[in-house]
């Protein structure tokens, strides 16, 4: 599959329709089970070989000539001799179409970094085949193959350490998020997770994506929102039950209050009221 350092070759695959996929790995062992890997799961119409990122770049800059396709998604180790993965991951990010990133590494100390330069994915070696089903499903669930990049579906993917291992965690999956110091814990439907993030950054990133900060210390999903009611004399939004997230109640500030009614409640009845 790969000869020598530079040289890039192509595998065939049994399908003749799906993603074009470019695998990069400077070890000739490692990549020639990436190659493999691919070229079993039926998602994979093509798979084509680099063994540096210099010779890849040079295919995803110049993929011109007859019935050479655009490629997809390119599966990228990290540390490699020259230009390395995460140079090279940036660099696609200025493509007016970048493929799919995901990165297939020894290292698990990289994941945000990765996540940041906007990978799909983060993949541990040794490589198991049901995780890099898993990396092809993200893909093509987004549609990467054939959309644009500003019409591929806006699910955030939130990167979890936990005891060494990373775990992805889609935004849709968050109910609400709670502050904790500097950290924010995400609640969502397969369970809690701290991030090193502060809630103030999420909710800048995911205001417009139906999110909404009622308290110093809560941003909400709307889309689970099921009511506001006073208690005392204040209030409180009413979330419902959602996989592993429980119906709850999480306090308003007052200075919240009128974009949390104007959101739920005067929005909703000016859009009745103009019909």
């Amino acid at each position: 599959m790969t000869g020598a350092s530079g040289t890039m070759t192509s595998v065939d695959t049994a399908s003749s329709t799906g993603l074009v996929v470019l695998a990069v790995d400077d070890e000739k062992p490692a990549l020639d089970e990436l190659a493999f890997l691919l070229s079993r799961q039926e998602s994979v119409a093509e798979v084509s070989t680099a063994s540096d990122a210099t010779t890849a770049l040079r295919r995803l800059q110049h993929p011109a000539g007859p019935g050479v396709p655009a490629v997809d998604a390119v599966f990228l180790d990290i540390n490699m001799p020259g230009l390395d993965g995460m140079e090279l991951a940036g660099i696609l990010s200025n493509f007016a179409r970048p493929p799919a990133v995901v990165f297939v590494t020894a290292h698990d100390d990289r994941a945000l970094a990765a996540f940041d330069l906007g990978a799909v994915d983060y993949l541990l070696k040794p490589l198991r085949e049901e995780r890099l089903a898993e990396s092809l499903r993200r893909i093509v669930s987004a549609g990467r193959q054939s959309e644009p990049q500003d019409a591929v579906a806006s699910d955030e993917i939130i990167p979890v350490e936990l005891a060494g291992t990373t775990t992805l965690v889609q935004r849709s999956s968050v109910g609400w998020v709670e502050a904790e110091g500097d950290y924010a814990r995400l609640h969502t439907t397969s369970g809690s997770h701290l991030v090193r993030i502060p809630i103030s950054t999420l909710e800048s990133r995911w205001g417009s994506s139906g999110f909404l900060r009622v308290h110093r210390s809560f941003l909400v999903s709307l889309a689970l929102v099921t009511g506001i009611r006073s208690v005392g004399s204040g209030l409180v939004v009413c979330l419902r039950a959602d996989g592993a997230l429980p119906a709850t109640e999480l306090p308003v500030s007052r200075r919240h209050t009128r974009e949390l009614k104007d959101r739920l409640v005067r929005g909703p009845l000016q859009s009745w009221s103009s019909r």
